[in-house]
């Protein structure tokens, strides 16, 4: 399959495009999103220069999965997923913040923890705490969300002054938060794995809040596996977990964490496809189910079909 790394299409009612990372957004009149998940791979906010096969699909049928599993807890944008690749919804203000929420002290937090830091986005970290351990309820750790390259820390109260929420809106995003991660957490805990931290958007439409975007995908979640985790924790070796970090990890390796001067190291052709089926063991064991890839014959033409045929309807 040769992967999908961009498009540019020309659908009915199509106002404008919004390229990112990984997703490429169609805005088609004032209300309605297209979002075609493409085979690109980001690593410390850097686009890798290959794309992986399947990806897209991976990650919008995972994300598509979860947001019908929690629609009940809060509305959210999904209105229709006409491709494999592709989640068609409703076109949402966006607050300026993501909301990412840890179980557990690992990754970015753990590294600073190390450094010293013993509060996380304002709230206090207790001494002795070590890699990896859960903490005694799930921390809210929010970040700005930017425009371009790296979002940064900041606390509920910094948001609040900034003006970028209303007390009362966080407040709500802060509930709506909770409860999602609770409810992934028990989904995960079904499938053997322990939902570590991940991160949900929200956005806001005709005054009421919407969940947006991905939602417990391995690009925007972290998970371990839970046979094992108490173990493995106690003798202080690495957890067995389902993200993208195997990626960074391969990266930072092979010298390269985004900084300047830094060059990607190569991907080849046995590379990706590596990539490409850890991809598909990540759905598997996340949904429970084999995952089945769509016919790939013409990609650009089956996506830019199924697409038109719904906006025709």
């Amino acid at each position: 399959m040769e992967p999908l790394t961009r498009t540019n299409y020309q659908f009915p009612g199509q106002t404008k495009v919004y390229n990112g990372k990984v997703r490429d957004v169609y805005s088609i009149g004032d209300d309605t999103l297209v979002m075609i998940a493409t085979d690109r791979i980001s690593a410390f906010d850097v686009v890798l220069p290959k794309g992986i096969p399947y990806k897209g699909q991976v990650l919008n049928q995972i994300a598509s999965r979860f947001l019908d599993a929690t629609a009940d807890i809060v509305p959210n944008w999904k209105q229709a997923s006409p491709d494999p690749m592709v989640t068609v919804g409703v076109r949402c203000e966006p607050y300026k913040v993501e909301m990412v929420i840890r179980g557990y002290i690992t990754g970015s937090a753990w590294r600073e923890y190390v450094k010293g830091a013993r509060s996380l986005c304002g709230l206090p970290l207790p001494e002795g705490l070590r890699e990896n351990q859960q903490f005694e309820t799930p921390l809210i750790t929010p970040t700005t969300k930017a425009d371009e390259g790296h979002d940064e820390n900041i606390s509920k109260e910094e948001i609040i002054v900034q003006g970028l929420v209303s007390r009362e809106e966080y407040e709500q995003l802060e509930q709506y938060t909770y409860a999602l991660f609770k409810r992934g957490t028990e989904m995960a805990a079904e499938k053997g794995l322990i939902l570590v931290d991940t991160k949900y958007e929200f956005g806001k439409k005709d005054g009421r809040i919407y969940l947006i975007d991905e939602i417990h995908t391995p690009d925007s979640s972290r998970y371990f596996y839970s046979e094992g985790y108490l173990e493995r924790f106690e003798k202080g070796e690495e957890q067995k977990q389902l993200s993208k970090e195997f990626v960074r990890k391969w990266l930072m390796d092979n010298g390269f964490q985004g900084h300047a001067g830094q060059k990607v190291p190569e991907m080849t052709d046995a590379y990706c496809q590596s990539v490409s089926e850890r991809y598909i063991e990540l759905y598997e064991k996340i949904v429970g189910e084999k995952f089945v890839k769509a016919d790939a014959g013409d990609l650009e033409a089956r996506i830019e079909r199924n697409i038109t045929e719904y906006l025709n309807r």
